[in-house]
């Protein structure tokens, strides 16, 4: 088995374990631009001890060439405390910004991962202008 059989996808406005990428569309070349990251934008994922995501990895696939990690978001709060499951303090929503600074266009790559359903992942083309 490949771990691309493992990957799922799916329209991110209906599925709340799709990766979103905001990122503009074209950027200049090595010029610092904001990416975001999110899960269940506009149906929330649920967070809590029982059901949450776990983690967030940001990639690049330029053009030619491998494949880069940008960023691994690790997400440990999911309301456990001391009291219980659901009696913590804290919860950390799954929600990334990350600044990058690009040199060559290709597509930006989101994998996220369920601890009940599994690795998810979505993917946005992005074009590098010279000048």
């Amino acid at each position: 088995m490949k771990l691309g059989e493992l990957l799922r996808s799916g329209d991110w406005k209906n599925e709340k374990h799709v990766p979103v990428i905001e990122a503009p569309d074209s950027v200049q070349a090595d010029q610092p631009v904001e990416i975001g990251v999110s899960i269940g934008a506009d149906n929330p994922h649920p967070n809590t001890a029982e059901h949450h995501i776990r983690w967030i990895k940001l990639l690049f696939q330029p053009t030619e060439g491998f494949t880069f990690e940008l960023a691994d978001i690790q997400l440990a709060g999911h309301g456990e405390g001391l009291k219980g499951g659901h009696e913590g303090p804290v919860y950390t929503d799954p929600f990334a910004k990350v600044t990058v600074r690009l040199k060559e266009s290709g597509t930006l790559i989101a994998l996220s991962y369920c601890n009940i359903h599994g690795l998810w992942e979505n993917s946005k083309a992005i074009a590098v202008n010279a000048d």
